[in-house]
């Protein structure tokens, strides 16, 4: 997994044979508490979004520390695993082995990026409407719901209004758009 300062990824992993990684609401909000306690130290989150069997954000790594922040991005996953495995009697991995990182270069990129993010739930017929789905960060850039988790200073300096990013988000992102394999 390639994490270096000062750079912008996108992480993304899904579970083990498409098991469901979030079963019901309290463990979409107990995996974004883990993330905030184990990644917000190291990392920016620009976007992110849960779905039932994978997830991504996009990152900024402001820790020079490559070796931790690796770490710690396996200490969420695992403490999430043990906790799911303890509440619903499973045992074994949840995750896939590996999580990956993807390497944004641009401007252009990173934005075609949090859009694919954001338009997962839709994309996955989850909901008509990307402001509908709850485990993702859209709702906090259109402004119906204040969390903290995401720096929204990127994408304000991008659009002049909620309005311009809204439109641009609607603009459809096909996985051929990608130089890589998002799944």
């Amino acid at each position: 997994m390639e994490l270096e300062p000062n750079k912008y990824y996108h992480l993304y992993n899904r579970s083990n044979n498409h098991e469901l990684l979030f079963r019901n609401r309290d463990n979409y909000i107990y995996f974004l508490s883990k993330y905030r306690e184990y990644l917000s130290p190291l990392v920016s989150t620009l976007a992110y979004c849960l779905m039932p069997d994978h997830f991504h954000f996009s990152i900024y790594v402001k820790s020079s520390d490559s070796i931790i922040t690796k770490k710690n991005i396996g200490l969420l996953l695992s403490s999430y695993t043990k906790a799911v495995n303890k509440y619903f009697s499973r045992v074994g991995s949840l995750f896939q082995q590996h999580t990956k990182t993807k390497l944004i270069e641009d401007d252009k990129s990173l934005l075609t990026v949090i859009s694919y993010i954001h338009q997962n739930p839709k994309r996955k017929n989850l909901v008509s409407n990307l402001e509908d789905w709850e485990f993702s960060s859209y709702q906090d850039y259109i402004g119906l719901r204040n969390g903290t988790l995401v720096d929204k200073t990127f994408i304000q300096k991008k659009f002049t209004s909620i309005e311009a990013f809204k439109l641009y988000s609607l603009t459809k992102v096909e996985k051929n758009n990608f130089i890589y394999d998002l799944h």
